[in-house]
Order: structure tokens, then C-alpha cells, then sequence
């Protein structure tokens, strides 16, 4: 299976104005997810989408490709994620290039264990999945069994539309929820089926003390605190 690793990083953050390229630590935010990026065994061709040139030439410095700049058509605020995979794919289709898969690595989710990226990929492998999330577990207070909503009139009801309640934690199954840090997908899904998860999706359980989401300022002194923490325990 031939897969590309794709990092998404376009310019005009309005959270984090510049994020992608703003120093977090010594190091530009995108740094964090090249390096693991590059590590991984598994990625046969690692490239940076942006469509910023100042975010392309600091990720050619890192050592990442930037065979392309996303055009800005879809590089806006509202821009899903999808068509910009599509768009990816469909240039190495037109440049002669065929991927099997592909990860997505965002670098708003900065931290990343050593080898997890490649622990994915071998399970994405295996279990023979349409795609493969990392996630992490809902807390017990939020998990869907728990949770409400309101109906047409305006009384509450259980969000999985069960008449009672579980009534004790111990009894509540698992439920996850994605953690941001990888998205494996085939190929085919992406762009026949116009998904990211297709019909298979499975999973691999993130490491919760490294997980950051940055949307923010607030999230990002997150993520300045937590890197102070993982500089002391690896």
C-alpha cells in the first residue's frame, strides 16, 4: 500500500493569527508534525498543502516537500478538509502518480508519541479498513448515553433515543471522540465515495497526555504548557 502523507497548513488563521508558522517553543508550530511525520516508515511521499508561500518555503527549510500551492479557492476560512484531499490526489493522478492511501497529519495537533504515526498506519494495514481515526475516550459526564437534547418541545430527551438512562457509570460502553491527530484513508473513498471515513472506519487509541487542539490563543498556551510537560518526560 503506497500512502502520501499530506500535512494541511494554510495561511490566514484568524484564532491564531499566522499559527502555522508562529514559533511554539523554539520551533514553528508545523515543525512539531514534520518531525514525527518524517520519522514514520510507513509514508511514502510526505507533503505540505498550504497556499502560502511564507508557510511553503519554512516547510521546504524543515525538509518537507511543497510540490504544489493550494489554490485559494480552497484555502477559506469555511473549506472543508475533503476537497482539499481530492484536489491532492487528483494533481499526482494528473501528474502520472498513484496513491493507495492517504494520512493526514494536522499540525494543529502538534504532539505526537514517537512511532504512533507508523502504529497507525500497520493497524490501518491489518484490520483492512476503510479508514482509521485516532481518538481518545469520552469522559464518563459526556458520554452519549448521558447526554440530551432538546426536542420540538422543548423537553429533553436522550441523545442515543433510549426511553431510561444508564444508571451507572460502570455500565456505560465506551465512546470515543477524535483526537485531530490522524486521519487514514483510501484513496478510493476519498474520491469515489466523498469521504474521509467510508463504511469501514476503525481506530487507535491517542495518548491523552499529549493532545492539544489548537483553535485558540487560550490554545495555544495550551500547547506552551504542554510541551514545558513533555520536555520532562521524554
Amino acid at each position: 500500500m503506497k500512502i502520501l502523507g499530506i500535512i494541511p497548513a494554510r495561511g490566514g488563521s484568524k484564532g491564531v493569527p499566522g499559527k502555522n508558522i508562529k514559533l511554539l517553543g523554539k520551533h514553528p508550530l508545523i515543525y512539531y508534525t514534520i518531525e514525527r511525520a518524517l520519522e514514520a516508515k510507513g509514508i511514502d511521499q510526505l507533503m505540505l498543502n498550504t497556499d502560502d508561500p511564507k508557510i511553503a518555503e519554512v516547510g521546504k527549510e524543515l525538509g518537507v516537500e511543497v510540490p504544489f500551492l493550494r489554490p485559494k479557492r480552497l484555502a477559506e476560512d469555511a473549506t472543508p478538509t475533503l476537497p482539499v484531499i481530492q484536489y491532492t490526489l487528483n494533481w499526482f493522478l494528473d501528474n502520472g502518480i498513484q496513491y493507495d492511501a492517504v494520512c493526514l497529519l494536522q499540525p494543529t495537533n502538534p504532539f505526537r508519541p514517537k512511532g504512533f504515526i507508523d502504529e497507525a498506519i500497520t493497524k490501518f494495514k491489518q484490520k483492512e479498513m476503510d479508514a482509521l481515526i485516532s481518538v481518545l475516550e469520552v469522559p464518563h459526564e459526556y458520554n452519549p448515553h448521558w447526554v440530551f437534547e432538546p426536542d420540538p418541545e422543548g423537553k429533553l430527551k436522550i441523545a442515543t433515543g433510549e426511553n431510561t438512562l444508564v444508571p451507572r457509570r460502570q455500565e456505560l460502553p465506551k465512546a470515543y471522540f477524535r483526537d485531530g491527530s490522524i486521519y487514514l484513508t483510501k484513496a478510493e473513498v476519498i474520491l469515489n465515495e466523498n469521504s474521509l471515513y467510508g463504511q469501514k472506519l476503525g481506530y487507535i487509541l491517542a495518548d491523552k497526555n499529549h493532545y492539544v487542539n489548537i483553535d485558540t490563543m487560550k490554545d495555544w498556551e495550551k500547547a506552551e504548557n504542554k510541551l514545558t510537560d513533555l520536555a520532562c518526560v521524554e
